[in-house]
């Protein structure tokens, strides 16, 4: 972050932001030599960021804000968050379905968003446990005038089990169900990703859900934008070593980018690689 003197609040708050969330903390001075701002812009964008509740000011600079391991946010409160973000990994991620193949979808809003995307993939079989996510296969068929399937519409397979606060569904039930399939490609939302806890949730009973998901799966991709880097849940479920693909968005910081490339084996940064999905 350098050089940045000319960026627009907005652009230098979330660089600030993406910092102390990789950091761990940041102080004044660090961040006046890094944009090339005044202690007074800083401190003005940390009091900004602090009353939107994102980060905690301390002596000399700011820290992130502890947020409980074992919180999970509504699939509401989560739906309104970084909406473009979502809908360019979604748009990026689509072009890894092969026509006719098997995929699955975990929960999540992201994955959600790149459910719609999916729709003109033709001859699908789509297993899922979000309930978001088969409804928008579900009402694609309902608005066929002569209530006829459309043609090449997916199959959709939803997994029973208990409903989790973002509309997914897990536990014993759903992870006997995927234990005995095979997918092509698992589409996987995540609540953190990081080097040392690899992908977590805060729940417990959803872990053991995606671990049997990404168990199954020939091909793990998993679908998050730049703000769950940094972030871990109560319960990690797989390893960086497992994810065969990120995709993410252009919010992701340079340094980040770099310490991602070191231990993902794929890393599409959507609306910036232009050939993006075409290893698929």
């Amino acid at each position: 972050m350098s050089d940045n003197q000319n960026l627009l609040a907005e652009q230098r708050r979330a660089l600030i932001l993406d910092e102390v969330r990789r950091r761990g903390g940041v102080r004044v001075n660090e961040l006046t030599r890094k944009l090339n701002v005044s202690d007074m812009t800083v401190r003005r964008d940390l009091d900004a960021l602090a009353r939107q509740g994102v980060v905690e000011k301390v002596h000399g600079g700011a820290v992130p804000v502890a947020e409980a391991s074992t919180h999970e946010p509504g699939f509401e409160a989560k739906s309104s968050l970084e909406l473009l973000a979502k809908e360019d990994i979604a748009r990026a991620a689509a072009t890894m379905a092969v026509p006719g193949s098997a995929i699955a979808l975990s929960g999540g809003t992201t994955t959600y968003a790149l459910a719609q995307h999916l729709l003109d993939v033709p001859d699908l079989t789509v297993v899922t446990n979000s309930v978001r996510v088969a409804d928008v296969f579900h009402t694609a068929q309902r608005t066929d005038p002569a209530g006829a399937p459309r043609p090449g519409a997916a199959t959709v397979v939803l997994t029973g089990g208990v409903r989790t606060p973002s509309d997914s569904l897990v536990g014993p039930v759903a992870d006997q169900a995927i234990r005995s399939l095979h997918f092509d490609v698992l589409f996987l939302g995540v609540h953190g990703i990081s080097v040392e806890a690899g992908l977590s949730t805060p729940n417990l009973a959803e872990a053991e859900t995606n671990r049997r998901f990404v168990r199954s799966a020939r091909r793990v991709v998993v679908v998050a934008d730049h703000t769950k880097w940094g972030t871990v849940g109560l319960s990690s479920f797989a390893r960086l070593d497992e994810v065969d693909t990120l995709v993410t968005d252009a919010g992701l910081t340079d340094d980040a980018r770099a310490e991602m490339s070191e231990h993902l084996p794929g890393l599409v940064v959507a609306g910036e690689d232009a050939d993006a999905g075409a290893d698929a």
